[in-house]
């Protein structure tokens, strides 16, 4: 390995560590298999338009930034692909194959209230792979013997003396967060909606039925805050399979959490077939 090509990847190396203690986006793109191109060169390009690094070839390093903006919209974590796929005109590198890979913070799911639903959420939730901190303001809730299963110990369990700050520190810069309020009274909901429109993560639910929630949002649009914000709240939460237990509940919840994160619509898959 040359002293460029080590320096080269050390810069991305350290620029990956950026991007991921800013809660930001980025692609990185690896040359995989070529004859022109050196194996395993890397370019950086991050949401907001910066890169580091080198495919190897100008135009190719260009079009990459350019398939690699398309990428990210897709939501997917990583793809192969040809360069004749996405940049027909550079014919001497079409057989080229690299690697579209989303860098980012792993997902966080910051859930408030630990009834039953709420313990059934962040339980399921840290199955799937996602950073977990349940909260709530009744310290017996939270004990870590109630949650002391081998795939439950990276839960955060956090005993509330107010919801706002607790909900402010655990939502942080809001990136890659979501947040499932499912507390168990109109005040605690309250609280948390007030907390959680300020930090702005990018998902917001709250469970309850129609008439409960629209209590809640009538009251918080009285107060002022903005009609659009208050428009991409979920509520009531979750997408609907008919859900009775607190654990069809969670998952429920857990699937919409997933489709707003993945881009995916939240039908059936095999509706074509009975169209």
């Amino acid at each position: 390995m040359t002293l460029d090509k080590i320096k080269i990847e050390s810069s991305v190396s350290d620029q990956i560590r950026i991007v991921l203690a800013e809660g930001s986006t980025a692609v990185l793109v690896t040359v995989i298999e070529s004859r022109d191109l050196q194996t395993g060169a890397k370019l950086l390009a991050k949401s907001s338009g910066e890169t580091t690094g080198d495919l190897g070839d100008p135009k190719l390093n260009d079009a990459a930034v350019r398939e690699g903006a398309k990428f990210l919209t897709l939501r997917a974590d990583a793809r192969s692909s040809r360069v004749s796929e996405f940049a027909a005109d550079l014919t001497s590198l079409s057989d080229s194959i690299v690697l579209f890979e989303r860098i980012e913070k792993e997902p966080r799911l910051v859930v408030a209230g630990a009834g039953h639903v709420g313990a059934s959420l962040a339980r399921l939730a840290s199955l799937v792979g996602y950073q977990v901190v349940l909260i709530d303001d009744r310290a017996e809730f939270v004990a870590r013997e109630l949650f002391a299963a081998p795939s439950e110990r990276e839960i955060n369990l956090v005993a509330a003396e107010s919801w706002s700050e607790a909900l402010r520190d655990a939502i942080g810069n809001g990136r890659a967060v979501s947040l499932a309020i499912v507390t168990r009274g109109h005040k605690q909901d309250e609280d948390c909606l007030r907390a959680a429109l300020s930090a702005k993560p990018d998902y917001i639910g709250m469970i309850g039925s129609k008439r409960r929630t629209n209590i809640v949002l009538d009251k918080l649009r009285e107060e002022g805050f903005d009609q659009e914000q208050l428009r991409k709240v979920r509520a009531p939460i979750g997408l609907d399979i008919g859900a009775v237990s607190p654990e069809e509940v969670a998952l429920a919840i857990l699937a919409e959490i997933v489709a707003e994160r993945r881009g995916g619509a939240g039908g059936s898959l095999s509706v074509w077939r009975r169209a």
